[in-house]
């Protein structure tokens, strides 16, 4: 199947499997999304949303954020790791938003990604999801099944994000980008894979990964 044909099929496949997708990461706002996404590196959702509502008592908008210490955002994160790097990125990214955009979070890329600990798939994570601008947000889940469906050379999340643009229409690119995360946990994770499950990677999977398989 070309690559054509691969991408009517996924998006139909996906819109039945998953016609609603909720976001994954619990916030009420621009700016509760923005810190959980930061939280969200190299630790999973389900760890997050535990853990933001007990910040998000304490500060859930910059103003407040700015009058905890660095080291009582870190007490309070710590378990989702990294936490003496997402400690001082919240505090100065509060800091920032407060000093240049009116305690408002920007919504813009280059805005966005001005801020302290704020990379390019955070920024488009919240560019999608609290803003609606069209983006294609690539973690490890998107990125893993892009490779398998043969869609793109697993190089690196920039290729990937490149490659997913694209091929997919640009409407669709804010909630295809979710259910293809919604697929990869239920039916296609990195480990305790069964291709049996994988509906989607056993009909247009990459052929070399579906020979070893056999």
């Amino acid at each position: 199947m070309d690559k054509k044909n691969k991408v009517k099929y996924l998006i139909k496949k996906l819109e039945t499997l998953f016609p609603e997708v909720p976001v994954p990461l619990n916030h009420k706002d621009s700016y509760t999304l923005l810190i959980a996404v930061l939280l969200s590196a190299q630790c999973t959702d389900e760890r997050v949303n535990q853990i933001t509502p007990r910040l998000f008592k304490k500060a859930d908008n910059p103003y407040d954020m700015i009058n905890l210490t660095v080291e009582e955002i870190k007490e309070i994160i710590r378990p989702c790791g990294l936490s003496p790097m997402k400690s001082k990125g919240i505090y100065g990214l509060s800091k920032i938003i407060i000093e240049k955009h009116n305690g408002l979070v920007p919504k813009t890329f280059k805005d966005l990604e001005e801020l302290p600990g704020v990379g390019h798939k955070t920024a488009s994570v919240v560019m999608s999801q609290a803003f609606g601008f069209p983006a294609f947000p690539v973690d490890t889940h998107i990125h893993r099944l892009m490779y398998r469906w043969g869609l793109s050379n697993g190089s690196n999340v920039k290729q990937t994000e490149k490659d997913a643009k694209r091929l997919f229409p640009k409407e669709k690119w804010n909630k295809l980008h979710l259910q293809i995360i919604y697929y990869a946990r239920k039916y296609s994770p990195a480990r305790g894979w069964d291709i049996n499950k994988d509906i989607i990677t056993k009909k247009i999977g990459r052929k070399s990964i579906l020979n070893k398989l056999v």
